[in-house]
């Protein structure tokens, strides 16, 4: 990576945040659903639930968050969505402790949380920008996905251990904990922002009109909507297939937690060749061919999972998120740069909600369709229905478009 960003303390407070928000949040995306199943022996469908709950707020206030951050400054929206997490999430471990722990409050839990990381996740992508010059931006993504990445390696490993001595809903502390550490980086960001630019269009025109023109900007452009629907669709079926993945691997398989967290530590390495690897696969194949590859290596790699003997599946279910992983950086990366520097200044906070609503939206549909479904059908054969779908989201990138498109535009673009 290149030494622009080296002396850029503001960015390298954001980068320590996010580093530290996102190993918690990894433990809890394990710890949370076997909380479920291992402490309340919660049914497949009840699994599925859950998994919807965090990931519904990007249904219904995913749009609207997009206009009221435009007219927000974001370093506030950023410490209070942190604080507000650690604070929801508290209350598991409490309740555990008080023996009055349930399902319900498990729902609320990750519904609550899920709304404080929309605003989080869009007054972040939308943050950047300011914080970073416009030819840096790659670079910035990049060491935000390599942080990323990271924790990725070493949380579900650290959540396993955690779970097995300590109990699940204990576990989820540790998260809490890495929230408020967030907040206090992000806090001490000194770079004062531009006044924010849609404040009085947001004021002076309708709630519908704002989030109307994000979304026109959105499928209005070729790459914008190609971008949206190869990874709506994708995490459509993801969403489907993970959502009965522990179960199969608790209840069918018989792997206890340490073994699971070791699982995707070990699996995860393919995010940090992915993430370090990405500018040089996309300087040799292009930004779009680049896109493209990346998208059927991730769909087609899930397909490892249902392939797995069961006597013997620990090789293929690390084969199949080391390849998925290797490949989600390439796809994470480039799009999130492409989205920042084409998109004009007073549209950004709407562009990334409206992205965010077409590729979040999906996940709380799959997570509930993949608990039906593994309730129905079995576990198994909705873990196969997860990598077909997953695969064919794919197609939906190939063409002209991507292929002739071979560096991310150093200009906004509107669209009319």
């Amino acid at each position: 990576m290149g030494d622009g960003l080296r002396g850029n303390r503001d960015f390298r407070r954001l980068w320590a945040g996010q580093a530290v928000s996102q190993l918690g949040s990894q433990i809890t995306l394990l710890a949370l659903p076997l909380v479920a199943i291992r402490t309340l022996h919660a049914s497949a469908f009840e699994v599925g639930v859950l998994a919807a709950a965090e990931t519904a707020p990007f249904l219904v206030v995913g749009l609207p968050a997009g206009v009221w951050i435009d007219g927000w400054r974001r370093r506030p929206v950023l410490v209070v969505s942190d604080v507000g997490r650690a604070a929801v999430l508290a209350t598991v471990p409490l309740a555990f402790a008080l023996g009055v722990l349930t399902m319900v409050q498990l729902y609320v839990v990750a519904l609550l949380t899920g709304v404080l990381t929309v605003f989080f996740d869009v007054a972040y992508q939308s943050y950047l920008p300011a914080l970073v010059p416009r030819a840096q931006l790659v670079e910035g993504n990049s060491r935000l996905e390599l942080s990323r990445s990271a924790a990725q390696v070493m949380g579900p490993g650290v959540g396993g251990v955690l779970v097995q001595l300590v109990r699940a809903p204990m576990a989820v502390a540790a998260d809490s904990l890495s929230f408020l550490v967030s907040a206090l980086f992000i806090r001490g960001i000194r770079t004062q922002e531009a006044p924010p630019a849609a404040a009085d269009d947001a004021v002076a025109t309708t709630m519908r009109r704002s989030i109307g023109e994000g979304v026109r900007y959105v499928m209005g452009h070729p790459l914008l909507k190609r971008v949206a629907i190869c990874t709506g669709v994708f995490n459509l079926f993801s969403a489907i297939g993970m959502a009965v993945f522990l179960l199969y691997a608790v209840r069918e398989l018989g792997i206890d937690p340490a073994v699971i967290g070791l699982v995707f530590s070990i699996g995860s390495v393919g995010f940090v060749v992915g993430a370090t690897l990405t500018r040089r696969i996309t300087r040799h194949l292009g930004v779009g061919r680049a896109l493209v590859l990346a998208a059927f290596v991730q769909g087609a790699a899930f397909a490892l999972v249902p392939l797995a003997p069961q006597r013997a599946p620990l090789p293929f279910f690390v084969a199949a998120f080391a390849l998925e992983t290797c490949a989600a950086p390439v796809y994470n990366i480039t799009p999130i740069s492409l989205r920042q520097s084409i998109t004009p200044a007073h549209l950004q906070g709407r562009m990334h909600a409206t992205m965010r609503f077409v590729v979040w939206g999906t996940l709380p549909l799959g997570a509930l369709l993949g608990g039906s479904l593994g309730h129905t059908l079995g576990l198994r054969p909705t873990l196969w229905i997860s990598a077909v779908g997953g695969t064919l989201a794919a197609f939906s990138l190939v063409g002209r478009t991507f292929g002739r498109l071979r560096e991310i535009p150093q200009e906004p673009q509107p669209v009319d």
